[in-house]
C-alpha cells in the first residue's frame, strides 16, 4: 500500500512563495541536499501541481544535471529524472518523458488508486492540489528556511484544524530546520 507524504520548503513564517509569488529562500547547504536525496531516493512517484512541475522539470532535467554542478544536486537530477512524475493540471497539454498528465478533476480518484497500487512513498507537491487532496495525505513533511517573507502562498491552505504529531525533527548547519509530521 501507498503513502503520500507532502512536502513544501518554506520560509520559518510558513510560506511556499513570497507576495510576488518568488521563492527566493536561502541556497541550502549540502547536508541539506543529501538528506533531501536520501528521502528522494525511497520515492515511487512525485505528485505535482502544474506550477511545482513546471518549476522543478527543467532545471532538474536539464540544467543541474551537468557536470559542473556539486555532486549532490547532480545525483538529486539523476533521481528526479528516474522517478515516475503525475503532474495535476487542466492548462497543460503535455508533459516531458517520465510524467504522465492527470486532469485536476481525477487527481482524488488518480492518487487513491495509486496508494492501492504503488508500493512505497509517493511525494505530493503544491499546496492547492495538497489541499484538494488533504484527506489522502498521509505525512505532513516541512523544511524551513531561516527567512520570513511576511506573506505570500501558505504551506496548506486548508479552511479546517489538522490535529498532527511531531515524529521527526532536524536542523541543519544553513539553519534549515526539517520537520516530519502524521495525523494525530
Amino acid at each position: 500500500m501507498g503513502r503520500v507524504i507532502y512536502w513544501m520548503n518554506t520560509s520559518i513564517d510558513g510560506y511556499i512563495e513570497d507576495r510576488d509569488g518568488g521563492i527566493d529562500f536561502p541556497d541550502p547547504d549540502g547536508d541539506f541536499h543529501r538528506a533531501a536525496n536520501d528521502h528522494v531516493r525511497r520515492f515511487a512517484a512525485f505528485l505535482f501541481g502544474r506550477r511545482l512541475y513546471e518549476a522543478m522539470e527543467k532545471p532538474w532535467t536539464q540544467d543541474l544535471g551537468k557536470e559542473d554542478a556539486p555532486a549532490e544536486e547532480r545525483e538529486f537530477a539523476r533521481l528526479y529524472k528516474e522517478t515516475p512524475r503525475y503532474v495535476f493540471s487542466d492548462t497543460l497539454q503535455t508533459v516531458h518523458e517520465g510524467g504522465t498528465l492527470v486532469r485536476r478533476d481525477e487527481a482524488a480518484s488518480v492518487v487513491a488508486r495509486l496508494k492501492k497500487e504503488v508500493d512505497g512513498t509517493m511525494q505530493l507537491g503544491g499546496s492547492e492540489l495538497a489541499a484538494s487532496l488533504v484527506d489522502l495525505i498521509d505525512e505532513f513533511w516541512v523544511y524551513a528556511f531561516p527567512v520570513i517573507v511576511g506573506g505570500g502562498k501558505p504551506y496548506l491552505p486548508v479552511r479546517s484544524e489538522l490535529r498532527l504529531r511531531l515524529v521527526e525533527h532536524r536542523s541543519f548547519a544553513s539553519g534549515a530546520l526539517f520537520r516530519r509530521y502524521v495525523r494525530s
